[in-house]
């Protein structure tokens, strides 16, 4: 069967020169099905010029191109599936995540089982999850850095050994001093990524909350808060080098420690494509291993 009225979107990283033989077989089959291809532009240099990729029945395009776009694919692992979904941004365009990295919660689709999921794709044969998105906002103003992030968001100290002071405030009310290496604020699509490995909980897709998880803390007594979504959640920082990062999925930059920093929840959602739908806690067990014998 033919797909020729459909347009899928490619983006990749740019890195995992030894995965080119996944992008190859991607594109031969999405070839084979007839679909209309365009390749984001820095992933087609790189497969151009790096890995010698005949990208001639191709699109190249470039971010603002995409509005078009019936569908995207990520081929990576979840940091990359999280770039993609950065550029898609605002647009609602469904992702799917072919998994070349490691765990792959986000990118889940694994390499050999290309052929059936990019036919379930284009038959329409999926599920589509809506994950909700944090929006960052600094002094009032949403970011013109990265305003928008699908795991989490996180203050975190300079490389030095002072830690810092965050006040946080949950709609207005005071929460707590936090002294500590960092804050995070946490999806739950982002609560098995970072917030987790600094003792944060797991939180379901569909739970409607947030987690304000600690680096880290000087107090043994603090632990992670979890929040509904539709809460504003104001950090004011105080930093000995009068600065501090800020991270919105692992992209960071450096701010004076007078910017009042606020999250809420965005005004839309990151729409994650699942083919073959297992539900989250099957997922669960298999990504982290609950419930295996190690012995074995």
């Amino acid at each position: 069967m033919k797909y020729s009225h459909l347009k899928i979107a490619i983006f990749g990283n740019i890195f995992q020169t030894k995965k080119n033989q996944y992008v190859t077989a991607i594109l031969k089959k999405l070839q084979s099905l007839d679909v209309h291809i365009s390749v984001e532009e820095q992933f087609a240099l790189f497969l151009r010029d790096k890995l010698g990729i005949d990208l001639a029945q191709t699109e190249i395009f470039s971010n603002c191109e995409l509005c078009d776009a019936d569908a995207a694919i990520s081929i990576g692992g979840d940091g990359t599936f999280l770039g993609t979904a950065s550029m898609i941004g605002t647009r609602g365009i469904p992702i799917l995540g072919v998994n070349t990295g490691r765990l792959g919660f986000l990118a889940d689709v694994s390499p050999n089982a290309i052929d059936e999921s990019l036919e379930a794709l284009c038959q329409g044969d999926y599920v589509v999850e809506n994950r909700k998105a944090l929006a960052v906002l600094k002094n009032g103003e949403l970011s013109n850095f990265y305003p928008y992030a699908l795991n989490e968001v996180a203050v975190l100290k300079h490389d030095n050994s002072s830690l810092i002071e965050i006040s946080t405030y949950v709609n207005g009310h005071f929460l707590t001093n936090y002294l500590a290496d960092g804050l995070i604020v946490a999806t739950p699509t982002g609560s098995t990524g970072y917030s987790l490995s600094v003792g944060g909980p797991v939180l379901i897709p569909q739970s409607g909350t947030f987690c304000i998880a600690p680096i880290a803390p000087h107090s043994l007594s603090v632990r992670p808060v979890v929040v509904r979504d539709d809460v504003e959640i104001r950090l004011e920082v105080c930093s000995r080098t009068k600065n501090f990062l800020l991270a919105c999925d692992g992209q960071s930059e450096s701010l004076p420690h007078s910017t009042v920093i606020s999250i809420h929840r965005a005004p839309h959602t990151i729409n994650v494509v699942k083919i073959k739908h297992k539900h989250f806690f099957e997922t669960l067990r298999d990504k982290l291993m609950w419930g295996a014998d190690q012995r074995n």
